[in-house]
C-alpha cells in the first residue's frame, strides 16, 4: 500500500516539474525590484532556464511536432508571466 501512495506522489511531482519556479519571472523581478540592465539580465536568464525546463518536460512527455510546440509555448508563457 505504501508503494502505491509513493508512486502516486512521485507522478504528481513529476507532472509539475516544468513549473518548479515558485512564481513567474516577472513576479520574481518585481519582488526583487529590478530595473534597467539588472532586469534585462535577470529576465534573459530566467527565460533561458524556463525554456530548458519546458523542453525537458516536453521530452519527458514524448511530445513532438505541433503538440510539442503548443506545450512549450504555453509552458514558457506560464513560467515567464504575461
Amino acid at each position: 500500500m505504501k508503494m502505491v501512495v509513493l508512486a502516486g506522489l512521485m507522478c504528481a511531482l513529476a507532472g509539475s516539474s516544468a513549473y518548479a519556479q515558485s512564481s513567474t519571472c516577472k513576479a520574481q523581478a518585481a519582488e526583487k525590484k529590478l530595473a534597467g540592465a539588472a532586469l534585462n539580465s535577470f529576465m534573459k536568464k530566467c527565460e533561458t532556464d524556463a525554456q530548458k525546463a519546458c523542453n525537458a518536460s516536453a521530452a519527458d512527455r514524448k511530445l513532438a511536432g505541433a503538440a510539442k510546440a503548443s506545450f512549450t509555448k504555453k509552458c514558457l508563457t506560464d513560467a515567464v508571466g504575461a
